[in-house]
């Protein structure tokens, strides 16, 4: 796999989809020499990609400031892939009669090559600056919601996922071993929960629980977020009856419609 994230074998189809990444996750617009200085590849082969994906209508290219953005094809899909295959939409009113009762931020996440996917959000009455939104990508291995996914992957999957991890020290708390995180992982199967001990943002805390199907496959995940100004840890263990309880609402509505367990054929 290059630095970009594309597997040896993908060819030109994962050099576009990485280049569509590239341009998509900036936050903003960015010219070719932009696109170029943090790109891999030639030169011409960029260019070639980009105009693939103008044309194709994946990328916008905005013709007086030379500089693309994600193509109205690009949004179409997204939101197609957002109503059809995240949890948000079933999710939406349990997250919402969370919310309003406990009045902290409130995360749905899903597993994407062993890293976080923010799917859904409801901030606290009071907000508080954090990394998480929808649409973003955290990691697995220092958040509450990606260890509650983590810890309840099939042991192959699990042993897929790891290596996977940067290990990256962001506070004095995160977990910076692969054999630290398989023991806190086994702890969280016996729980049926995962906290955030500040161990992705100082000051930031949660409580997570994943979301299971009826034969255990992992969902995704939900937490209660807040700062250690608000509340303590103590604080949101009382919270883990509710957390479980609307975990499994949540994966009974999605059992029920779109994300049945497999079948033996």
């Amino acid at each position: 796999m290059n630095d970009m994230g594309t597997r040896s074998g993908d060819g030109t189809v994962g050099k576009a989809l990485d280049v569509l990444d590239q341009v998509a996750g900036h936050g903003r617009p960015m010219r070719f020499a932009e696109v170029l200085a943090a790109s891999p590849l030639p030169k011409a082969t960029l260019y070639r990609l980009l105009q693939t994906l103008v044309n194709q209508g994946m990328l916008r290219l905005d013709a007086e400031t030379g500089a693309y953005s994600p193509g109205l094809r690009l949004v179409r899909l997204a939101h197609m892939a957002w109503a059809r295959s995240s949890l948000a939409p079933i999710a939406r009113p349990f997250l919402d009669e969370l919310s309003k009762d406990v009045c902290e931020t409130i995360h749905l996440a899903q597993l994407d090559r062993g890293q976080v996917l923010y799917v859904d959000k409801r901030n606290a009455r009071q907000p508080i600056e954090m990394f998480s939104g929808a649409g973003k990508v955290g990691p697995g291995y220092c958040t509450g919601v990606g260890k509650a996914m983590l810890a309840h992957l099939p042991d192959d999957e699990r042993a897929a996922a790891l290596p996977l991890q940067a290990f990256h020290a962001h506070t004095g708390h995160t977990i910076t071993s692969a054999e630290a995180l398989e023991a806190e992982l086994a702890e969280i199967r016996a729980a049926g929960i995962a906290f955030d001990r500040e161990e992705h943002e100082p000051g930031i805390i949660c409580i997570a629980a994943p979301i299971l199907s009826p034969g255990g496959r992992v969902m995704g995940a939900l937490s209660i977020t807040t700062s250690t100004d608000r509340r303590s840890l103590e604080d949101l263990a009382t919270l883990k009856p509710r957390m479980i309880a609307t975990a499994a609402r949540i994966a009974e509505a999605a059992s029920a419609w779109q994300f049945p367990d497999r079948t033996e054929t």
